[in-house]
Parts: C-alpha cells; structure tokens; sequence
C-alpha cells in the first residue's frame, strides 16, 4: 500500500566511489527533489573510517524517517544493520556493480527514477538473517562463489568481465568441499560446490539462485550446488541466468529458520557481497520482517 512521506527528515548515505556518476550533480538532484516536497535531509559521505558510528549519531540526532543508501550492496548492508527491528525505513538509490538487493525488490536501477523514491513509494516489512551475529539481508555463501567474490575484492577492476574473468580461473583448479548442514527442518551432509544461504533470489550477476526465494515469509533457504562433471557446466550457468536452477539435479535446496553450518574445510565466505574471515562453525537465524524499506508504487496504484 503507497504511504504517503509525511512531514519529516531523509538521511542520505553516498558511497563516493561507487557507481560512474557525478556525485555533486547527484546531491543537487537530491536536495531539489526534498526541497519541492517540503522534505527536510541531510547527506552523509562515507570515508571507511567509522561510517557505522557517524551514520548512527546522525540518526539519534536528526530521527530520520528513513535512510536511503546511495552506493552498491556493501553501503545497502551498513545502513540495514543500523536499521533492523527500528521503525526507520531502509531506502535505495543503486549505483553499484551489482545492487542485488535492490533487483529483488524491484527498484528501478536508473538513478533518476530510483530517485523518485523520496517522494512516492510503498512500505514493505522484510525479513533479514543474523549470521553469527553478523546481519545479512540478501545473500551469503561458501565455496566458489565465495572465493571469486574475494578475488573480486582485492581487484583493481570492476565490471562482469572481470568478474567473469576471475571465475573462470578459478573454476579450472577448484574442487567442491565437505559440509554439513543441520537445520531445524533436516540435516545434510556430503560435498558441495558451492553453499548459499539466501534471503532473497539472485547475486547482483543476476545469477537467480534461488528463484522462488520470497523476502518476507519467515524463512530462508540453503541451496547447494553438488559435485558436477565439467560437461554439466555450462548447463548449470544457462540455468542460474534463465530462473531454472532448481531444475538441475546437481542441485539441493534446504528450507528453514535456524541453521548450523560446519565449515570444515575453513572456506572463504561472503555475507552480502563483502568477505568475512572464514570460520568452522556457521550459525544463521531468521529474524522474521524486522526491516522496512521503501519500494516503488506498483502501476496499477496510479491516480
């Protein structure tokens, strides 16, 4: 249902780097925008040098009706924990490579019709997951995904080519790795290629690993991809990119609010994009429509 902004105050959170677009001109599209709907706001720029607690003081001070991130799905994963179980809403304007999340949630990735969230959306409560006490509110995993999303990180080139680029190489010596998965629904335990755990649907590739994943039921799914024969590859891609890949039999899907995850092969893990240390012992839970975010009105809610 469209909320209409009441009178109030939006904090906006631009990544300076993110994104190939020219920040000033952005800041002014921003601040006319709030200035035509009597919308008063404030901007923060992130450094990387304690944004968490500056971006925290800016909320207690001002009490911000929401927060919009400006950036890609690291700047979206800082304002999200500073946002779960609060009244504030979570906003997003993508300007990253990937912006994953906001894909599965259906906002515009052009900036000047994201935009146009400031003043005309729609609420929606999600869930969010907590990953050894780390929040997560779209994907994380283990395995070979996670090691070229490592890779990636310590690049000094972005785009897909590179990123394709790495994933290639690496997928040429990988070799899948032993888990085991216990959930409250049922256990699992045997090789994988690849583990995630996923909140929502597809990385910001637009790879849809979990294509019937929904955002707000309660529940999240661990979907493994299991040893293949190199033949298999390139079906199983043309799978991730057509929505199909619950259709592989190199795939298997664990539904659930709770579990536990043994690590023992220490992999490498990302959680929303960004690479944690890697740990034996991997406990995720369900944190049930604790986050709200803005999204756009759909058509048929037109006047």
């Amino acid at each position: 249902m469209q909320e209409k902004h009441p009178p109030g105050h939006l904090l906006f959170v631009i990544n300076p780097i993110a994104g190939d677009i020219d920040k000033e001109e952005l800041e002014e599209d921003i601040r006319d925008i709030c200035q035509q709907h009597a919308i008063t706001c404030n901007i923060y720029k992130t450094t990387g040098q304690q944004d968490a607690a500056h971006i925290k003081q800016l909320i207690a001070e001002n009490k911000p009706y929401a927060v919009f991130a400006v950036g890609g799905d690291g700047t979206v994963n800082l304002i999200g924990d500073l946002l779960i179980s609060s009244d504030i809403r979570l906003g997003i304007i993508p300007l990253g490579s990937g912006n994953g999340l906001s894909k599965d949630l259906g906002i515009p990735q052009d900036t000047e019709d994201a935009l146009q969230l400031i003043h005309r959306h729609q609420v929606r409560k999600i869930d969010t997951l907590e990953i050894n006490g780390q929040p997560s509110i779209h994907l994380a995993d283990l395995g070979f995904n996670a090691l070229v999303v490592k890779q990636f990180s310590e690049g000094e080139t972005r785009g897909p080519g590179s990123y394709a680029w790495i994933a290639l190489q690496e997928y040429l010596g990988y070799e899948p790795k032993h888990y085991k998965i216990d959930t409250d629904n049922e256990v699992f335990e045997g090789e994988a290629f690849m583990v995630t755990i996923a909140n929502a649907n597809a990385f910001g590739s637009n790879a849809n690993i979990n294509p019937t994943g929904i955002l707000n039921d309660g529940r999240f799914e661990i979907c493994l991809i299991e040893p293949f024969p190199r033949s298999a590859a390139l079906g199983i891609l043309y799978k991730l990119y057509t929505d199909s890949i619950d259709e592989s039999v190199y795939t298997r899907k664990l539904s659930c609010q709770r579990a536990t995850i043994y690590n023992y092969s220490n992999e490498v893990m990302h959680i929303d994009g960004e690479p944690v240390e890697p740990v034996k012992e991997i406990k995720v839970k369900m944190k049930a429509k604790s986050l709200k975010v803005l999204l756009p009105v759909p058509d048929s809610d037109e006047v």
